[in-house]
């Protein structure tokens, strides 16, 4: 599936929700790319999950902001490759760094950077500590398996809506 076909089916997911988040953040390796940053070379092209880049240009259209919360050693190089993905200037806060705090630093940065209320945003990331301790500062957080995919997108959105105590529309075609 290309990423316009994936962008046009997650913005028909969003249009099924009454609230959306304010923003989305997304860990690096194995949620947006298959891959450790510190096991590669800032010399390689790196590439995205099949549904990441549809799913972050959705996000922009629908005006929710996106950022990145990676617990990455090598920061020069996952900010290179989202350089060679043309992605690094669609996210409004990138907090890679080094952390045994799990990734709440990073969201407490996050917050602080865009003022968007945890309760207000969603997370995915591919590891259960991550995921845990994020949920408990009030983030609705998603654990992928391979990627970030357009049901993890919609179970995400599911999850936000029923903890802000909305409901999905249903839309008839």
């Amino acid at each position: 599936m290309g990423d316009e076909k994936v962008k046009m089916e997650a913005m028909e997911i969003m249009a099924m929700f009454e609230v959306l988040p304010r923003l989305v953040v997304f860990d690096l390796d194995y949620t947006l790319w298959p891959f450790y940053c510190e096991c590669r070379s800032k010399r390689e092209m790196p590439s995205l999950y099949p549904h990441a880049k549809g799913i972050l240009y959705a996000c922009k259209d629908k005006g929710i902001d996106v950022a990145i919360a990676s617990r990455s050693p090598t920061v020069d190089i996952a900010k290179t490759f989202l350089d060679k993905l043309d992605i690094r200037s669609m996210f409004v806060a990138l907090e890679i760094f080094s952390s045994w705090t799990h990734k709440t630093e990073h969201f407490q940065r996050i917050n602080w950077r865009t003022g968007v209320p945890y309760n207000s945003m969603i997370f995915f990331d591919d590891e259960d500590r991550n995921i845990e301790a994020v949920s408990k500062m009030g983030v609705t957080s998603i654990l992928v398996g391979n990627g970030v995919t357009l049901g993890a997108l919609r179970q995400g959105l599911m999850k936000f809506s029923q903890s802000s105590g909305s409901s999905s529309k249903s839309k008839k075609k």
